[in-house]
């Protein structure tokens, strides 16, 4: 099958890019990595009258750390350039662990973060991250910019809160409360398949005690699910084994998954206990020898 027909635009700036698609007026969608927009061009499951590629935007392409250790990831920057960055590494580990994961090495050249973020795929593995990270999304329109938690940014399964004429110009994750510590864990049939649940865990810790805490699940909803109660149970204490049960125990509760091809329900809330449990055992460890 062949895409519908429409009009190819290709913008040299961010204001060229809102206003083409403020005169899109709802029918434009944006082009960056393409890795999940063109299947469904193709497949017809969208049929934009306008597409608006922003990969000659320069100023898009890049991720940062500020002076005050927050984290910041451009529209074009591309899922590889987080997995092979030496800074992410070593200050984002959360980040550094999902992003071998997402996919596979072709998506990964093309695909970006951000994107993945927009799309809203309830198995996408990068809004989990930024939800475990109390990360936003920066969106600009012709009204200037607005920060978006993407906990309130997801608003269903391929959907976002983003209006007809905002562009995600970048995604922020905010500076460590202390030493940034954290994990993401995949069960996928191959390698480069969807989850069939993930889970994500970002902790930071000061003098040995949990100053902070984020816990999220992917693919085990209708979107990524925010187990805040398992993370907040974690804050003010140090991760021992009881700790870290209740919290795995928490986190499992509070997935939805379905039972399909992919496995029972009772065995994905079982997948999500034990990586909760072994990511947070993980970062104890890591804690305990460097201390």
């Amino acid at each position: 099958m062949y895409p519908s027909r429409f009009r190819y635009e290709s913008p040299t700036s961010i204001e060229e890019a809102i206003s083409l698609l403020e005169e899109g007026k709802g029918e434009a969608k944006v082009l960056a990595g393409g890795q999940s927009l063109v299947p469904m061009l193709k497949l017809r499951f969208a049929s934009p009258e306008l597409l608006v590629d922003i990969n000659n935007i320069a100023d898009l392409d890049y991720h940062r750390f500020d002076a005050d250790g927050s984290l910041h990831i451009g529209a074009l920057c591309r899922h590889e350039h987080l997995e092979k960055s030496a800074d992410i590494s070593a200050r984002q580990p959360t980040i550094a662990a999902a992003a071998p994961l997402v996919a596979d090495p072709i998506v990964r050249t093309r695909g970006t973060f951000v994107g993945s973020v927009c799309h809203a795929d309830p198995q996408g593995d990068w809004a989990s991250c930024m939800v475990a990270l109390d990360g936003y999304i920066v969106a600009q329109g012709p009204n200037g910019r607005r920060n978006i938690p993407v906990r309130s940014f997801v608003s269903g399964p391929f959907q976002n809160v983003l209006a007809y004429n905002e562009l995600a110009v970048e995604a922020v994750i905010p500076a460590p409360q202390g030493t940034a510590l954290g994990g993401y864990m995949k069960l996928e049939r191959r390698v480069g398949d969807f989850a069939t649940a993930a889970v994500a865990v970002a902790v930071d810790m000061s003098g040995g005690k949990v100053t902070r805490a984020g816990i999220a699940l992917t693919g085990v909803g209708g979107t990524t699910v925010d187990a805040s109660d398992a993370a907040a149970a974690l804050v003010g204490g140090s991760l021992d084994e009881a700790s870290i049960a209740q919290a795995a125990e928490l986190a499992a509760s509070v997935a939805q998954p379905r039972s399909d091809h992919r496995g029972s329900a009772s065995y994905k809330r079982h997948i999500i206990s034990t990586f909760t449990a072994r990511l947070l055992g993980s970062i104890s460890e890591s804690n305990e020898r460097a201390a």
